[in-house]
């Protein structure tokens, strides 16, 4: 299939709404939050109302995850043009699955490590296994949002009009 000049594919890019761009860019707020605040040490758990914030928190987290991949798997899930290529589709779509596994990760573990901490289960092999698994799924999370990051600023230079389909800032009509 022959793809059309940028600016054809920019006018066929259907844009994401204002709910969506919310939840996106929400969501990023909460993420950098949990950055900021993240433990030194699985000892700091000690403190049982740090405790009870974090499986809180990692549990607000993992509900909004899962809203939020609701909602976007349900109205429309890509901005992607329709003359985009079958395989971009689907590196598109496993960058943003697995964007969602690692995320949902980093709070299941959260919440293992501490509802181990809690139960008295501060050493062991289930709580470094745990600890382990949390902090693959950060760093691959890290990596993702970085992978994500880099097509996205691609898409603004291509003029593509994926970036304007999500980006409230920035847009580029030339």
């Amino acid at each position: 299939m022959v793809m059309g000049t940028n600016q054809e594919q920019a006018e066929s890019v259907r844009p994401h709404g204002l709910t969506a761009k919310v939840f996106h860019w929400g969501f990023i707020g909460v993420f950098v939050y949990a950055l900021t605040k993240q433990l030194d040490e699985v000892e700091e758990l000690e403190d049982l109302s740090l405790l009870h914030y974090e499986m809180a928190f990692a549990s607000v987290f993992l509900l909004l995850l899962i809203v939020r991949f609701v909602f976007m798997q349900s109205t429309r899930p890509s901005a992607l043009p329709d003359e985009t290529p079958a395989s971009v589709r689907r590196l598109a779509r496993t960058v943003h699955l697995a964007m969602y596994a690692s995320l949902s990760l980093i709070a299941v573990t959260g919440l293992t490590i501490g509802g181990l901490y809690w139960s008295g289960a501060k050493t062991g092999v289930a709580i470094e296994l745990a600890l382990i698994l949390h902090e693959i799924a950060v760093n691959v999370s890290y990596a993702l949002i970085i992978g994500h990051v880099a097509a996205a600023i691609y898409h603004r230079r291509k003029q593509d009009g994926i970036w304007n389909a999500m980006v409230p800032v920035g847009k580029r009509t030339d």
